[in-house]
């Protein structure tokens, strides 16, 4: 069984992949080349990411085909949302905490290239009770 630990390092190697990206690259480009460029470092170094994949959306058990998709899906725990944006906005983080509960997975990262630093200003991470029922060690 997975644990919150396990979660936990595998989102700071998200985040730490992500500041080697925008080091090396800065800000000012587009989504898309983040996107493929975190998903290159992620691989590379054993990880199993999906990418853009559609997320079933069923309302009173009406399946819709909406293209609802997320970024990135890390280990198949961990939803990441890259932004290049000026600042986050509450609309952001309801994206991704919805991602995160039409997935029920339990944990979820928002990743602003359009920054100074990432690590100061430009990630947010959130858990779901997926994660809190889920042992620490």
């Amino acid at each position: 069984m997975v644990t919150q630990k396990q979660i936990n390092d595998i989102s700071r190697a998200i985040i730490g992949y992500a500041i080697e990206v925008h080091k090396e690259l800065g800000p000012g480009l587009l989504e898309s080349i983040y996107e493929k460029c975190l998903t290159h470092l992620l691989t590379e170094n054993g990880f199993k990411v999906e990418r853009q994949r559609n997320i079933p959306l069923t309302f009173r058990s009406l399946n819709l085909d909406c293209e609802l998709r997320f970024d990135l899906l890390v280990n198949d725990l961990v939803i990441v949302e890259l932004k290049t944006v000026e600042f986050f906005s509450p609309i952001h983080e309801a994206q991704l905490l919805t991602y995160l509960k039409l997935l029920r997975k339990p944990k979820g990262i928002l990743i602003n290239f359009n920054c100074i630093n990432i690590f100061k200003e430009g990630q947010r991470t959130f858990v779901t009770e997926y994660f809190k029922d889920l042992p620490k060690e």
